[in-house]
């Protein structure tokens, strides 16, 4: 599996949302894969909604917002109706703080946690790529060194970029 490490510099930084939908954008032009948000945050998320519908004054980022009940079993939930599989989503990129069953896709990595914990609490999801970023303050460093270091392990192609 491929990792690139995004390292933002400050003007990066303080345009978080924006640097996010255009490396999303970036993702979607350069794959025909589902792209995953992973955000454990409830306000980044519910901006990071919101920015990606209005990007571009003349466009927008089709997306979904998983809800903690898509991460649940079809038992747990009572019916079929809600239940949500990648293959039946309909949006190219899902935003949320979990990985769905059977994801396979791009997955840009906003928690302080490494994928393959999301990977664990879920069933055959493999994902293609991950994007994760790291902040230019010392929490977000040491996070993006703790997860470079857990992948290393793992035996991942790893890359890192400054922007």
């Amino acid at each position: 599996m491929k990792i690139s490490f995004y390292v933002l510099s400050e003007s990066k930084a303080q345009d978080f949302l924006g640097f996010i939908c255009q490396l999303t954008q970036t993702a979607l032009n350069k794959s025909a894969q589902s792209l995953l948000i992973l955000i454990e945050d409830e306000t980044l998320l519910a901006n990071l909604d919101t920015a990606l519908w209005a990007q571009e004054p003349t466009s927008f980022i089709p997306h979904q917002c998983l809800s903690d009940n898509d991460n649940k079993s079809t038992s747990d939930r009572g019916t079929d109706d809600s239940n949500i599989a990648t293959s039946e989503v309909l949006a190219p990129v899902l935003l949320g703080n979990h990985m769905p069953a059977d994801f396979n896709g791009i997955v840009l990595n906003t928690t302080t946690r490494p994928v393959n914990d999301f990977m664990a609490a879920t069933n055959n999801s493999k994902p293609s790529r991950i994007l994760e970023l790291i902040r230019p303050d010392a929490t977000s460093t040491q996070e993006g060194r703790n997860k470079y270091k857990a992948y290393q392990q793992l035996g991942y192609d790893l890359t890192h970029f400054k922007v």
